[in-house]
C-alpha cells in the first residue's frame, strides 16, 4: 500500500511540475508587463508548489515593494535568503526595502553584507553612503564615495553625496570644492542645501536660511531641505515656524530622524510629554541604540516621575557611553531622587572631572 501511496505522489509531482512552471511564467510576463498585482496572485500560487524557489520568493519580494507593500516583501526576501543567505540580489532588495521603511540602520548592515559582493555596483555603493550619512557616519561615506569620484569625477548625485559628507564631517575646504564643481553647472537647490549646511555650521544663520528657502523654492521636495531650514529656525529662535518646516519634512519623508527628533525636543520644551515620549520612542525605532535618543527619554521619564525607569535607562547609557556628562548630571539627581546620597555623590565627582577634562582639552585646543 505504502509503495502504491508513494508511486501516486511521484506522479501527482511530475504532473504538477509543467503547470507549475507555466505559473512561473506567466507570474513573470505579467511582472514585466506592469500587472504588479496579477503578478504576486501568481507568484503566491507558484510558492504553494515550489516553496524553496528562491526566484520566485525574490520576484515576489520585488512585485509587493513595487506596490508599496514593504513589510511583505521584507518577509519574502527573508525567506529567499534563508535558502541562500549570501544571494547578492535578495540581499540588495531587502536593503532597499528597509531604507525604503526608515530602517536605516538594518539597511546599512544588508548593504554591509552585499557591498564586498558587488563592490562595482553603484546603486548599492551610493545606497550605502546615503545610509552612513543618515546615520552621522561621515568619514565611512567619504571613505566609500573617494574611489567613486576618480572614475566620474562630473557624476551629480555622486557629487551631492560626498559633498554633504565632506561638509557635515566639518572638511570644509574640500566641501566648498565639491560644491563650486555642483555650481558650475548653474544653480541647484543641491548646492544651496550644501551651502546652506556649511553656514549653518559656521553659525551663520540668517545667511544658511535665505539658501535654505531658495533651495525650497527651487525644489520644494527636496530631501532634508526643510529639515536643515527647521534647524535654522531653532537657532534663531523661531520655534513655531521650526515645528511647521520639521513637520514639512515628514510630509515628504515620515522616517526623517532629525525632523521626528527635533518635534520632540520641542514638545519637551512644552511639556507635553506624552507627545515627546512618543516621538522619542520613534527617533529610537529609526536609530537605534542612540544614545542622545536614550537620554531624552529618560529626562521626560523623570520629568513625569518615572524616577525608576529614569534610573535604569540612564545606568546602562553611562555604563555604554562613559564619557556623556548630562547622562551623569542627570543620573545624580535621580540618585539623590531615591535618597541615594552615595551613588549621587559619585556620579558629582564624575561630572567633576569629565567637567575638567573638557576644559582642559579646550584650554590646549586654544
Amino acid at each position: 500500500m505504502r509503495s502504491v501511496l508513494a508511486l501516486a505522489l511521484a506522479v501527482s509531482a511530475l504532473l504538477a511540475q509543467p503547470q507549475a512552471e507555466s505559473l512561473l511564467k506567466n507570474a513573470i510576463t505579467l511582472h514585466q508587463s506592469g500587472d504588479y498585482s496579477g503578478a504576486i496572485r501568481l507568484y503566491r500560487q507558484y510558492l504553494k508548489v515550489r516553496p524553496d524557489s528562491l526566484d520566485a520568493l525574490s520576484n515576489l519580494g520585488a512585485a509587493l515593494a513595487h506596490e508599496g507593500r514593504f513589510t511583505e516583501a521584507i518577509a519574502e526576501y527573508n525567506r529567499a535568503l534563508k535558502i541562500q543567505p549570501k544571494n547578492p540580489q535578495a540581499l540588495a532588495n531587502l536593503a532597499l526595502a528597509y531604507y525604503k521603511t526608515g530602517r536605516i540602520s538594518e539597511a546599512r548592515e544588508k548593504l554591509e553584507t552585499v557591498h564586498p559582493l558587488l563592490p562595482n555596483n553603484q546603486q548599492v555603493a551610493f545606497l550605502l553612503a546615503d545610509c552612513y550619512l543618515r546615520l552621522g557616519d561621515y568619514q565611512k561615506a567619504i571613505a566609500l564615495l573617494d574611489p567613486w569620484e576618480k572614475e566620474m569625477p562630473n557624476d551629480p548625485g555622486l557629487s551631492y553625496l560626498l559633498g554633504t559628507a565632506l561638509i557635515r564631517d566639518q572638511q570644509t575646504e574640500r566641501g566648498s570644492q565639491v560644491i563650486d564643481r555642483i555650481l558650475r553647472h548653474g544653480d541647484s537647490a543641491e548646492a544651496r542645501l550644501l551651502l546652506a549646511t556649511a553656514k549653518l555650521n559656521a553659525h551663520d544663520i540668517p545667511a544658511a536660511r535665505e539658501d535654505l528657502e531658495k533651495a525650497i523654492e527651487l525644489n520644494p521636495r527636496l530631501p532634508e531641505a526643510h529639515s536643515y531650514l527647521g534647524l535654522a529656525m531653532l537657532n534663531a529662535g523661531d520655534f513655531d515656524a521650526a515645528a511647521a518646516a520639521f513637520h514639512a519634512e515628514l510630509q515628504l519623508d515620515p522616517y526623517n530622524f532629525t525632523a521626528v527628533l527635533q518635534l520632540g525636543m520641542l514638545a519637551k520644551r512644552d511639556q507635553r510629554f506624552d507627545q515627546a515620549l512618543s516621538l522619542f520612542e520613534r527617533s529610537l525605532a529609526l536609530h537605534p541604540k542612540d544614545s542622545a535618543v536614550e537620554y531624552q527619554i529618560a529626562t521626560v521619564e523623570l520629568a513625569t516621575d518615572k524616577v525608576e525607569q529614569a534610573r535604569r535607562r540612564l545606568e546602562k547609557l553611562v555604563q555604554e557611553s562613559p564619557q556623556f556628562l548630562e547622562a551623569h548630571v542627570s543620573l545624580a539627581t535621580v540618585y539623590y531622587r531615591l535618597k541615594q546620597r552615595e551613588d549621587g555623590d559619585r556620579e558629582r565627582a564624575i561630572v567633576r572631572q569629565l567637567t575638567a577634562d573638557e576644559e582642559t582639552k579646550k584650554a590646549a585646543g586654544k
